[in-house]
């Protein structure tokens, strides 16, 4: 699939009643295409980063630029749509030959505990794939528990200090990867 196709899943039916402001059969999955999807990207992701910790240099240049930083250079940033409304993102950042970073994953409040970042991360791992990457890494914070609970159900490892060179990231005290 090109980045230029659209991402649609078939969502399975909740088990429970779905008492939130919108059912995952609603949500569509998506390239980023416009500035409104940039700037929630940006909005998305700076309000759950100071919510825990605080915007890092890197952290402004990639919600800033997302199409210069993450999808030019050979990267792909997804966006959970409702409608007009994106409710979830992430992006891949190419980080050497055959190797993307998940970087800024993040799910609205209104639509958390059901699936969508599961949702988010498979297609950023066939993405990741589509765009000829062996592996994929991620740093994240060990406070993320369920971010990091959800990356060792889909197979991500955790890497050792030799095996991993640390990010741009102060917050950062988790590694992981995944071989595709």
């Amino acid at each position: 699939m090109n980045s230029a196709a659209r991402l649609q899943f078939e969502v399975q039916p909740d088990s429970q009643p779905d008492t939130q402001p919108h059912s995952q059969s609603d949500i569509v999955l998506d390239d980023l295409r416009t500035t409104a999807d940039a700037e929630a990207f940006r909005r998305l992701n700076e309000e759950w980063i100071t919510r825990i910790f605080a915007l890092e240099d890197e952290d402004r240049r990639q919600l800033e630029h997302p199409v210069e930083t993450l999808v030019q250079p050979g990267g792909a940033v997804l966006v959970a749509r409702v409608g007009d409304e994106v409710v979830g993102c992430v992006g891949l950042a190419p980080a050497r030959p055959g190797v993307v970073e998940v970087v800024k994953m993040v799910v609205s409040p209104q639509c958390q505990g059901r699936g969508l970042g599961r949702r988010l991360l498979v297609a950023a791992l066939e993405r990741a794939r589509e765009l000829g990457a062996h592996r994929v890494e991620l740093e994240s914070n060990r406070r993320l528990a369920p971010a990091v609970h959800l990356y060792q159900q889909l197979g991500f490892r955790h890497l050792s200090a030799d095996e991993h060179v640390p990010g741009p990231y102060v917050r950062a005290d988790v590694a992981m990867a995944l071989d595709l």
